[in-house]
């Protein structure tokens, strides 16, 4: 072997599609490749001593947001024990502002973008000569027919045990400043028949679980409803062994056509992801959003009240321009369309994204760390800021979680944003804790608050509805009763 492919996944269930394609696109040189995947966490000296077990002559690494501190540190550890390997870096955190990064100063060479054919002819010219002069290269597009698609590259253990990740295309046509993808130029698809067939062996192979990475499912309403018919037609074949497919989904595009293969899904086979990200049309304006907020709701309205799809809508805090109060208002008429999971999201700087042009303007502060997340601007300073991120901790933990379905509507009453707001407060000062509070004690303490604010008659009974409260033997003493520990905790 003299390539090895790897990166730092966020978890052991995320599989990198990236790593697969760059394996699957190496032509002569993929037999002399293999890839090596690790998980975020692990100790740097442990993965040096993995990879030089391996004894490659070039390491390509995928950086990302999630993990560029820990690579960073990876390579600067295999610099010192290992300068003869050449490291070559990939991924979306080193494709813009490159130059100013430590990780690049550390390693040999770079490839910004798309790395399919850049990545394999540069790790040919490393080892076959002549040696490339310049450090970072810009990676070329190719047309898409000439992608080799990386889905046989899925070992068995990753169908049985990992998510995943398929794309029937490439790119968006929007220009949302936040998102990597306001660079790309438009969508590009693959061929709908190559990739159905590409499914198909997965599915043969075992896989039930999908989960596409399209930017725009339902830019193309045709290719959509081909997708939705292979899932259908599975479905159809064998009730019983059921599949489950997610979509990203852009939010004023259903046409009547997708309406009818989306009711045709039974309950659990299906997931939307939708962002909204902000309904203020100013802010979306700041943003280069276009989005008909009215088809928006509407469309999100009809999917939670006629169809079985689990919905998830995200939305964006600290966006420019917006206020606590035009967020909160959004917040509100989020939840009164009935999505199964609002996504509370905290604006974050990616490197490359057209948002900072507004950092002047909005006096837009960013961590300088990753995940480069937004710590105030004109309309919400730092402690307000700090509120609205451990409001999104704590409605994860809450509403998100699936564990408090009766006691939540409760909480939030008639103004969701500010109710949520007062108990996410509350909480705080009550824990001093935003991570590791067990179940048992979460519930405990959203029964006190539900008591201390008279918000329900009998909390006991309500909380007992979600599964939670003090189970007793009926001869049982009251000094002999103890409470029944959950026994599953929730953990960052």
């Amino acid at each position: 072997m003299s390539i090895l492919l790897s990166t730092l996944n966020a978890r052991y269930t995320h599989a990198s599609l990236g790593l697969r394609y760059l394996l699957a696109n190496m032509g002569a040189l993929q037999a002399q490749t293999r890839i090596q995947e690790f998980v975020i966490g692990a100790k740097t000296t442990e993965l040096v001593e993995r990879i030089l077990a391996a004894k490659p002559r070039i390491l390509g690494l995928g950086v990302y947001i999630w993990n560029v501190e820990e690579t960073t540190r990876l390579v600067a550890m295999l610099k010192r024990v290992a300068p003869e390997l050449v490291i070559v870096l990939g991924g979306p955190e080193v494709s813009h502002e490159t130059n100013e990064q430590q990780i690049v100063q550390l390693a040999d060479y770079v490839v910004t973008g798309w790395g399919d054919v850049t990545f394999p002819k540069l790790c040919g010219e490393i080892l076959n000569g002549p040696k490339p002069l310049m450090k970072v290269h810009a990676g070329v597009q190719p047309p898409m027919a000439e992608i080799a698609m990386p889905y046989s590259l899925y070992s068995d253990e990753d169908i049985a045990h990992r998510t995943l990740y398929v794309e029937a295309s490439r790119g968006c046509p929007f220009k949302c400043e936040f998102c990597l993808s306001a660079l790309d130029k438009t969508a590009w698809p693959f061929n709908i028949d190559t990739f159905l067939a590409e499914m198909e062996s997965l599915h043969v192979r075992g896989a039930r679980l999908f989960k596409f990475v399209d930017r725009t499912f339902n830019l193309n309403i045709k290719t959509s409803l081909k997708i939705m018919q292979f899932f259908l037609d599975k479905l159809a074949a064998n009730p019983d062994d059921p599949v489950f497919a997610h979509f990203e989904l852009v939010p004023d595009h259903l046409p009547d056509a997708l309406k009818e293969g989306i009711q045709k899904f039974p309950p659990g086979a299906l997931q939307f992801e939708i962002g909204i990200q902000s309904f203020n049309p100013t802010v979306q304006g700041h943003i280069s959003r276009k989005q008909d907020n009215q088809k928006a709701a509407d469309n999100i309205r009809w999917l939670c009240e006629h169809s079985d799809v689990h919905m998830h809508v995200d939305l964006i805090a600290g966006l420019p321009g917006e206020t606590v109060e035009s967020f909160g208002e959004g917040f509100d008429k989020l939840w009164a369309l009935g999505p199964h999971e609002i996504q509370f999201g905290i604006l974050k700087r990616l490197r490359g994204t057209p948002i900072i042009r507004h950092t002047a303007e909005f006096g837009m502060v960013f961590d300088p760390h990753p995940p480069y997340t937004i710590l105030a601007n004109r309309d919400i300073d730092f402690p307000t800021m700090q509120r609205l991120v451990r409001f999104a901790r704590y409605w994860d933990l809450v509403a998100n979680s699936g564990r408090f379905t009766h006691a939540t509507p409760v909480l939030l009453g008639d103004q969701p944003f500010k109710r949520f707001m007062a108990f996410s407060d509350w909480l705080y000062a009550n824990t001093d804790a935003t991570h590791r509070i067990a179940l048992d004690r979460l519930a405990a303490l959203v029964g006190r608050y539900l008591r201390e604010q008279g918000l329900a008659e009998d909390v006991d009974a309500l909380l007992a509805q979600d599964g939670h409260g003090v189970k007793r033997k009926p001869e049982a003493s009251p000094a002999a009763v103890l409470p029944q520990r959950q026994a599953r905790h929730l953990a960052a």
